[in-house]
């Protein structure tokens, strides 16, 4: 196993021991860039030269005996909606293509300050709108599995790029799924954690908690080291509601996930929340996947919660984030505004003040509704994504077996149903399909008991680590460093 294959968690603990420097880790996931980035097109705007001597200084702190943080000497890839000091910020928008942030993020001063050196952008859609990694900027970014297929996205890019090997730890931010569904689809773990966990100062609408950002790696473990170091006070956002003493979000806890015995859990099954479109493909594979571990469970149910109205709340809402500055590059500068970032702000052109407070009241019944679900089950598990991968050059599905879509984010239903319930979720890797692509098993908690969500992903993953129909799939490495560079692929750039 080369270094940059560790776990995140493994690797830190042969740092803090001398058994392993973090020069010859930065130098094994620099030497894994260089081989098979090229296919696949997950990480941009590549900052070795830093990272080197960020990897030197980090190993002169190992030799000095001093303090080390919790992440320190593990690369790191930030998506490229989230600002790196003297690395170019451009939300994949070619009105920002020479955008250099000039300050870090506090997410990614809070990350750095715990040990994490930072190793280059990761590629994400146009400002984010999409299940699929492509702009006019960097290009499209390949399935690990198959650089043909798409990585799904937004955060396409970490996820491709940790499935790979690139590095063990990469940020991603999640709406109706952009965390979670291009970690299915990569065969990597994606957590989307409850409102006001990791804080979001940058917000444009702070008060509609749509938007968070979260952890990606390759195990549960991983993502927990990782969320504990994004847990901070933050005033900026009014979804933390605990500014100081952080109470039940105290970060240290989530570095030791919590046992949990699985053999009580209450368990509620669904292959579309009763709405969305899921192929049938996806539901045989979620059945066979869930039939070899279900028995375990005091108790497993095919329900779920009421998710009445969902389609229609998410679209005003989804419209309403995107009427603000998209509307106004849109209006000065429309050659610079891709298909899904116009079409939102056209929807949203079509809502009035009635349209916005149904989906509100939509939002609260099914909130509510939520919650009483919950007090009778303790986790909900399901797909985490509506179909597999398909053909990047598609950019986004039309139809989904024979059935049309209603618009570009319309596929991912399976995600943003628990986005308006507000409820933490994961993505955890579950072998592959029949075609040997990944298979992302969703798994919901309790609103605000991301510790608990966590822990029981722990649990069921390491429950199917020894079977090899589930067990967390790898990508092919060899035949990745063989493969043609994906930008020579036609309609690279752009939208198609």
């Amino acid at each position: 196993m080369e270094p940059c294959d560790l776990s995140a968690s493994q690797a830190r603990r042969l740092i803090g021991t001398k058994r392993l420097s973090p020069v010859e880790l930065a130098q094994s996931c620099i030497a894994r860039v260089e081989a098979v980035n090229p296919a696949v097109n997950a990480l941009v705007s590549l900052d070795f030269e830093r990272l080197n001597e960020a990897a030197r200084e980090a190993e002169r702190q190992v030799q000095a005996g001093e303090p080390l943080g919790a992440l320190h000497g593990l690369p790191l890839a930030v998506k490229d909606m989230v600002d790196v000091a003297g690395l170019p910020t451009t939300y994949g928008s070619p009105a920002y293509a020479d955008n250099v942030a000039r300050a870090d993020d506090p997410m990614i001063a809070q990350l750095r300050s715990a040990g994490a050196i930072v190793m280059s952008k990761s590629n994400n859609p146009e400002w984010s709108a999409g299940g699929n990694t492509r702009n006019a900027v960097y290009g499209a970014t390949g399935n690990p599995f198959d650089p043909s297929r798409s990585a799904a996205g937004s955060s396409g890019g970490s996820a491709a790029a940790l499935a790979c090997g690139m590095v063990p730890l990469a940020t991603g931010s999640d709406t109706g799924g952009s965390l979670r569904n291009p970690a299915a689809f990569c065969g990597v773990v994606g957590f989307r954690p409850s409102p006001g966990v990791v804080p979001g100062h940058g917000r444009g609408m702070a008060l509609l908690p749509l938007s968070t950002s979260g952890p990606m790696a390759r195990c549960v473990e991983d993502v927990g080291l990782m969320l504990s170091q994004m847990i901070r006070p933050d005033r900026r956002d009014p979804w933390v509601s605990v500014v100081e003493g952080r109470g039940h979000y105290q970060g240290e806890a989530f570095t030791r996930l919590p046992n949990v015995d699985l053999c009580s859990a209450r368990i509620a099954v669904t292959h579309d929340f009763g709405f969305a479109l899921t192929e049938r493909r996806m539901r045989a594979t979620f059945d066979a996947k869930l039939a070899r571990f279900s028995s375990v469970f005091a108790r497993v149910e095919q329900t779920h919660p009421d998710c009445a109205g969902a389609d229609d709340t998410f679209a005003v809402l989804r419209a309403l984030l995107f009427s603000g500055p998209h509307r106004r590059l849109l209006e000065s500068r429309p050659e610079l505004v891709g298909p899904n970032i116009r079409a939102n702000i056209e929807e949203a052109s079509r809502y009035d003040a009635f349209d916005v407070v149904r989906a509100l009241e939509q939002q609260t019944t099914l909130y509510r509704g939520w919650q009483r679900f919950f007090e009778d089950h303790d986790f909900i598990l399901a797909p985490a994504v509506t179909i597999a991968p398909r053909d990047w050059h598609e950019l986004y599905p039309t139809e989904i077996d024979g059935q049309p879509t209603e618009s570009y984010y319309h596929w991912l239903g399976m995600a943003y149903a628990s986005t308006l319930a507000g409820h933490p979720s994961i993505s955890l890797p579950l072998g592959v399909d029949e075609q040997g692509l990944p298979f992302g098993l969703q798994i919901i908690g309790r609103r605000g008991e991301d510790l608990a969500t966590l822990g029981f992903a722990q649990a069921l993953e390491r429950l199917c680590a020894g079977d090899s129909e589930l067990a967390a799939p790898r990508p092919d490495i060899a035949a990745l460093a063989r493969a043609p560079r994906l930008s020579e692929s036609a309609d690279f750039y752009g939208f198609g």
